[in-house]
Formats: C-alpha cells, sequence, structure tokens
C-alpha cells in the first residue's frame, strides 16, 4: 500500500474550528477570523502529524440532497434555517468566514472537491474508492460517525474522529474499533447498525425499540438488513414479540433509509489531483488574505508544514 491521503470533512472541521477557536477581535467591525484561522491550524497539525502524500478538502455543495430528502422526509429538517426548505441555519459569522476558507485553499494549491446534488461524504466516499483502486492509503478526517462505513482494513481506509479529541489526538476507527465500540463486523455493517439505530441529529428515527445493542444483535445473527428482512418474512423464532411487531412496522422506513444513511461511491467526479501542493498556487491571494484577516500566523504554520518555503 503506496501513499496515504487525508480525506478532509471540510464542514465538520470547520464548523468545530469556528466553535472551538476563541474571536480575538478588539474590535467587533473588524470581520471574523476564527473558524478559518482554525482550519488553517488543523491543515497544518494534520499535515505535521501524518506526513501524507496526498489531501484534498471535500466539500458540501448540497448538504441535504433531494435524493436523500424524497426517501426520508425528515432528513436534517432541524437544521434549516428559519421559513427556508433548503438554507441551513448557519452562524452569520461562519456562514462569512466560508468564501475566505475556499479562497485560502486555493492560494495554498490544496485542491477542494465537491459535487452538485451531493453531500461531502458522498465525494469522499468516491475519491477512497478511486483511490484504493489506485493502491493509496486514506485516512478520512471528520467529527461525522456516518463515515466510519467506509472503514476497511484490507483496502487501507480508517477515519480520523475528531469528535472528542481534535485533529491533535483523533479517535483512529478501524475494524477493531467498530467491533468494540459497536459490535459490529466492520463498515458496511456499521451502516446497516446506523439505520436500525437512527440519529436524531439527521433527522433518521430509526426502528421504535431498537437501539445499539439489539441493532448490533440481529447484526451478528442475521448479517444485514436483508437477512433481517428475510427472516422476518420467514417467521424466524429469533425476532419475536414486540422486536418482530416493531421491525415489520418499521418495513418502509427499512426499504427507505439505506438510500439516506449508505455514502455514494461512484460519483462522476472529474480528475483530480490529491497530491500535495510543491509550492503556493497564489502568493499575492495568500499575502492579501493574510494582512486583510489577519491570518499570517495561520499561513505560516500551512506552508511550514507543507514544507512550501
Amino acid at each position: 500500500m503506496s501513499g496515504q491521503v487525508l480525506l478532509l470533512d471540510a464542514a465538520s472541521l470547520y464548523y468545530r474550528a469556528f466553535y472551538g477557536v476563541p474571536d480575538r477581535r478588539e474590535d467587533p467591525s473588524t470581520p471574523p477570523n476564527n473558524a478559518v484561522r482554525g482550519f488553517l491550524d488543523m491543515i497544518a497539525t494534520l499535515v505535521s502529524a501524518h506526513r501524507p502524500d496526498g489531501l484534498v478538502a471535500c466539500w458540501d455543495d448540497d448538504w441535504r440532497p433531494a435524493f436523500r430528502v424524497e426517501a426520508i422526509g425528515t432528513y436534517k429538517t432541524h437544521r434549516l434555517a428559519a421559513e427556508s426548505t433548503f438554507a441551513e441555519d448557519t452562524p452569520e459569522d461562519l456562514a462569512s468566514q466560508v468564501p475566505l476558507i475556499v479562497e485560502s485553499l486555493a492560494a495554498l494549491g490544496i485542491p477542494r472537491v465537491g459535487a452538485a446534488g451531493y453531500e461531502a461524504d458522498d465525494v469522499i466516499g468516491t475519491l477512497a474508492t478511486r483511490l484504493v483502486a489506485a493502491g493509496r492509503a486514506v485516512d478520512i478526517v471528520t467529527g461525522d460517525r456516518d463515515l466510519f462505513q467506509l472503514v476497511d482494513d484490507a483496502a487501507g481506509v480508517q477515519v480520523l474522529y475528531t469528535a472528542r479529541g481534535g485533529v491533535r489526538e483523533p479517535d483512529v476507527v478501524d475494524e477493531a474499533y467498530l467491533k468494540t465500540t459497536y459490535d459490529v463486523a466492520g463498515g458496511g455493517a456499521y451502516a446497516d447498525f446506523a439505520v436500525l439505530r437512527g440519529d436524531p441529529s439527521d433527522g433518521l428515527p430509526g426502528v421504535r425499540g431498537v437501539g445499539p445493542k439489539s441493532a448490533a444483535s440481529l447484526l451478528s445473527r442475521y448479517g444485514d438488513l436483508a437477512g433481517i428482512e428475510s427472516a422476518l418474512t420467514a417467521g424466524d423464532p429469533g425476532i419475536k414479540g414486540a422486536q418482530r411487531t416493531r421491525l415489520l412496522e418499521a418495513g418502509g422506513y427499512l426499504a427507505a433509509a439505506p438510500r439516506v444513511v449508505r455514502v455514494v461511491r461512484d460519483i462522476d467526479l472529474p480528475q483530480v489531483s490529491v497530491d500535495l501542493p510543491t509550492q503556493v498556487a497564489d502568493a499575492v491571494a495568500m499575502s492579501r488574505l493574510a494582512v486583510d484577516y489577519r491570518l499570517t500566523g495561520a499561513f505560516t504554520r500551512v506552508v511550514a508544514a507543507l514544507g512550501l518555503g
């Protein structure tokens, strides 16, 4: 296995930066920069710690894709801005910094990849699939458990999970972690586990009365969602009483939810070089951003970590 590539779940990281990095403005009339500073510092930390051969910032071109909403109407509804059917409820001080993050990545020469109608998760799934086929190892950097489904020891895909320790001390999620933490056999089983358990943070109800332990037990016994469905149809005595009733009641949900939960792995993405930049792409733009938004220190750290000068 050659060439480790870091795939960044960009929104997960810049949200964490916004809420975790202090806003140090002395004059509130100056533009905020804490999300940009934090995001750039995260890149510097990750590159310094892991010395990858490649790096991609994966983007949510559509944070709530139509195909997922059509499958489960409650998908992410609680995150909608007031009186909106499509806009995400994002703090104004963060929203104003997202374009600056885009400009900063472009100035540094770090590729940023999104796809119309898809979330960053789907971009990550597609790039990971391509990279594995090319013999590259993949580390996915995210605070989102949904991407655990991509974990595959044999393929060299793991997740650096930032929810607790941040990018400095992430949980390294491999198949052993999934077994120890959730009692599931691997990434594919985790996706089915997530369907059964549900996820209130994404508006997925799960199956009533089926929690993590019972979801893991069902998958251990029947293999996957299709195996559980076959057992229900056959009247398997291992599923009985209230659990059988609730699984049958959830038939419509169980048919629709996999389309929401499972990451798309075959988006028609353009070919993009994932290799680390060998020079700053636009020194003039980087200098302007550094001065106008007080980002000199953050850019200096990223440039040093990347070895660009």
